[in-house]
């Protein structure tokens, strides 16, 4: 171990930086954020610095460094772009004792600055003892997608009942299993969740019990998004990976379904129009039964749960049973599909709202609001579409758009297999057919498309 990891704690304390660049910039916010008194000696500052001596945030002193500019001082920085001048401030500032850090020149430090995760009061410092601090910054990253952002709010939690639980335990043995019973439990489980409140109250109860409260079943309404696993959000991710049981949705993509928890059972809800492999009361029943036998539930949804997916339905149930959950929201397939196909839903020139349409409705028909949908400089994306798209193109031309109206379908959108097809009202049926074109597809209605040839971005492999 070539530095020794340590937590400084410099509020109020002065603190010197030498230089005033981008890089030194950096440094001054992360002083900043530890709560110091932070001084910046440089003959000239960068923007962002410049707006923090205006704003009163630093002390700035309008000259090349002094060696008078080290006393008392805390914390030294020397980030110049000027070796002579960041050794001799080194050496300085090393024989006075002072600690040191040198930017990039890590012999030249008694200090090193890791990267951080913070979670305050939680914080992680990664480091790599200035070998590579990019390697670092990307742990970093890494490590960011399963660290709760809720965690700090945990660790605030658990600091305002540590002397309570103190005097109910005789032993710190007793002690240390009760707090991992409550870290790992309902409580860390529900503040994480949003509900502060009841993780508050499950803790009050568990203290005053001298008991941590059993483990009880949760299911996760999860939106697994459009199909690129990229796109899951770190909460989705992590809440993949904690579940004992996955029901899910043919919509779920391939590459979302590799990050599930592999040891975890698989269940197929199937959803397909007109060939529902579990129908949805089936599925809702499911949910409970499960979650009543104690297991962590994952509810996995192409797109988002609440948008055409069903989950109002699925959590209305669970409210009914008194089934604990949460509700996760995914990137719904209008959004995702449309910006992979270069086609914005809204844009100044052509549009001016936009509307997300079912091609069918619960008794499978396409007995829509038409009058509202068939509005000028509107886009309207359709989902579920494919199988009704003729009817759904003479419709919108019976009620007033014209059959020249610019219509996409995006196949499979944000997957390697992706696949847009460009036409109007009078011809999109007949892609269809000409193309076979699978589902899952969108269907983008609007001048919006004509964008398409301008913006389209995305390149999938093969395609």
């Amino acid at each position: 171990m070539d530095f020794l990891p340590i937590f400084m704690n410099i509020k109020g304390e002065n603190c010197l930086v030498v230089g005033g660049g981008k890089i030194a910039s950096r440094k001054v916010f992360m002083l900043l954020r530890a709560g110091a008194s932070v001084s910046v000696v440089s003959p000239e500052l960068c923007q962002d610095l410049t707006i923090r001596k205006n704003e009163g945030e630093i002390n700035y002193i309008d000259r090349l460094f002094e060696d008078s500019d080290l006393n008392n001082c805390k914390i030294i920085i020397a980030a110049t772009d000027d070796e002579k001048i960041n050794s001799h401030v080194s050496q300085l500032a090393k024989s006075k004792n002072i600690p040191v850090n040198v930017v990039d020149a890590p012999e030249l430090c008694s200090f090193i600055v890791p990267s951080i995760i913070d979670r305050n009061p939680v914080q992680i410092a990664i480091s790599t003892g200035g070998a590579s601090p990019v390697l670092a910054r990307l742990l970093r990253s890494r490590l960011e997608t399963f660290i709760p952002a809720a965690y700090g709010r945990l660790a605030k939690l658990v600091e305002s009942y540590r002397e309570k639980v103190k005097t109910k335990f005789s032993n710190t043995d007793e002690i240390r299993t009760f707090w991992e019973k409550i870290l790992e439990g309902p409580v860390a489980d529900n503040l994480i969740a949003g509900k502060d409140k009841v993780a508050r109250e499950l803790l009050e109860t568990a203290v005053e019990n001298a008991k941590a409260p059993a483990d009880r079943g949760e299911v996760y309404l999860v939106g697994a998004g459009p199909g690129d696993p990229d796109l899951l959000t770190f909460r989705a991710l992590r809440l993949m990976q904690q579940a004992d049981v996955v029901v899910y949705d043919r919509l779920v993509s391939q590459g979302v379904m590799d990050l599930v928890r592999r040891d975890a059972e698989m269940i197929y809800a199937g959803k397909e129009r007109n060939k529902h492999t579990l129908p949805q009361e089936t599925i809702n029943a499911l949910l409970v039964r499960l979650a009543q036998e104690g297991k962590k539930v994952l509810r996995l949804k192409g797109g988002d749960p609440f948008i055409f997916g069903r989950g109002g339905e699925e959590i209305e149930t669970l409210t009914e049973e008194n089934i604990s959950f949460q509700v996760v929201p995914g990137i719904t397939a209008a959004a995702g599909c449309s910006s992979y196909a270069g086609i914005p839903l809204t844009h100044r020139d052509y549009v001016q709202s936009c509307m997300f349409v079912t091609g069918h409705l619960k008794d499978g028909t396409t007995d829509l609001n038409w009058d509202a949908i068939a509005q000028p400089n509107q886009t309207v994306v359709f989902y579920m579409g494919l199988q009704t798209v003729k009817e759904l193109c003479n419709e919108l031309v019976k009620h007033g758009l014209p059959s020249t109206t610019p219509a996409a379908l995006v196949e499979k959108g944000t997957t390697q297999e992706q696949k847009v097809h460009i036409g109007d009202l009078s011809t999109l049926h007949e892609i269809v057919k000409k193309n076979n074109v699978k589902a899952p597809t969108l269907i983008i209605v609007g001048e919006v498309v004509l964008l398409h040839d301008k913006l389209n971005w995305f390149a999938p492999e093969g395609i």
